[in-house]
């Protein structure tokens, strides 16, 4: 070998390690340490577990306080909660309805990772309303409607998301509420609706209980839904609400979750935001052409299993859980 080739092949072995160093140098952060990008897990969330769960709570009849069915959904809805979780609670409660009648009424509770301190809430209610004052047919304005998408849709959402995390750790704990008597107020006296969710916020299940946030579902079954930045929610929790639909808009749903104002709705998140002090959203199907500003079937007799819809339940579900995964 000639000096000439010697050199050369010099050249390129110290040409070579000085492009390895910077190499190694630029994946190392400051203290030498090579930085690694971690992809946080998110389950699948299964929409067809979902619907199976809606349709199982309609089988009951509907969920009018003081019922037959209202009782054997609670008894169902406890005991599914109990597979997932050893942690549930339900909390048994009074409340006078607007006509002076005596409600019982039951909120249900399950809680993962209740050590943790850092918490995450995540709500529906899972009573439905005792009268279908909205439905075309007068003569049908005192049956109690089935609410498979006003009540049933976010609780069903909700239990598919309690199996998924009997199984996958979140960050947070997460605690599951579902609130009874929110259906069976009076239009235009707001202080007879939520009585569940005014109950609890009053008398949580544990003492000096609090979340980072809360995140309600309410409405969030039925085809094409529209889901607005709710007024309340955006006066209490503005950071929540812009959190929760940058990651729909992430996940490929920003036709679904609108990036503009919606109405200010009387739903559980009132209270909780106002008693609590815990920002909490409300994410509700609102329908700006609809002279309710709810769904088509809203308190009416054709709030069935015929008006969910499977790729809703997905959007939803799919958003939430990505929510709660990827929190730290």
């Amino acid at each position: 070998m000639t000096n000439q080739i010697k050199s050369l092949s010099l050249s390129l072995i110290l040409l070579t390690s000085f492009a390895c160093g910077n190499a190694k140098k630029s994946s190392e952060n400051q203290t030498g340490k090579t930085a690694v990008k971690t992809q946080v897990f998110v389950p699948e969330f299964n929409a067809d577990s979902a619907y199976l769960f809606i349709e199982k709570q309609l089988e009951f009849g509907p969920r009018a306080p003081g019922s037959e069915a209202h009782q054997r959904c609670a008894e169902y809805l406890t005991n599914t909660l109990k597979r997932y979780t050893a942690n549930v609670i339900v909390q048994d409660f009074k409340a006078r309805r607007f006509d002076s009648k005596i409600l019982n009424g039951k909120n249900i509770i399950a809680s993962f990772q209740p050590e943790k301190r850092n918490r995450v809430l995540l709500a529906a209610h899972w009573d439905s309303r005792p009268f279908a004052d909205q439905d075309p047919d007068p003569d049908k304005h005192n049956d109690a409607i089935q609410g498979a998408n006003d009540g049933a849709s976010g609780v069903g959402i909700l239990i598919e998301i309690a199996r998924q995390l009997s199984t996958h750790e979140t960050s947070p704990g997460i605690d599951i509420i579902f609130f009874d008597l929110e259906d069976s107020g009076e239009s235009g006296n707001n202080d007879t609706w939520a009585l569940g969710s005014q109950y609890w916020s009053r008398n949580p299940h544990q003492i000096n209980y609090m979340a980072r946030y809360g995140i309600l579902l309410d409405m969030v079954g039925a085809t094409d839904p529209v889901f607005a930045k709710e007024a309340t929610s955006m006066r209490y929790a503005p950071g929540v609400m812009n959190m929760v639909w940058d990651k729909a808009a992430k996940l490929g749903y920003a036709d679904y979750f609108k990036a503009r104002s919606g109405g200010s709705i009387l739903d559980d998140h009132v209270v909780i935001n106002e008693n609590l002090n815990i920002p909490t959203i409300d994410i509700i199907d609102y329908d700006e052409n609809s002279p309710s500003g709810f769904f088509e079937h809203w308190h009416t007799t054709n709030d069935n299993l015929d008006v969910i819809d499977p790729i809703s339940l997905k959007i939803v579900g799919r958003t939430v859980l990505t929510v709660i995964f990827e929190e730290k």
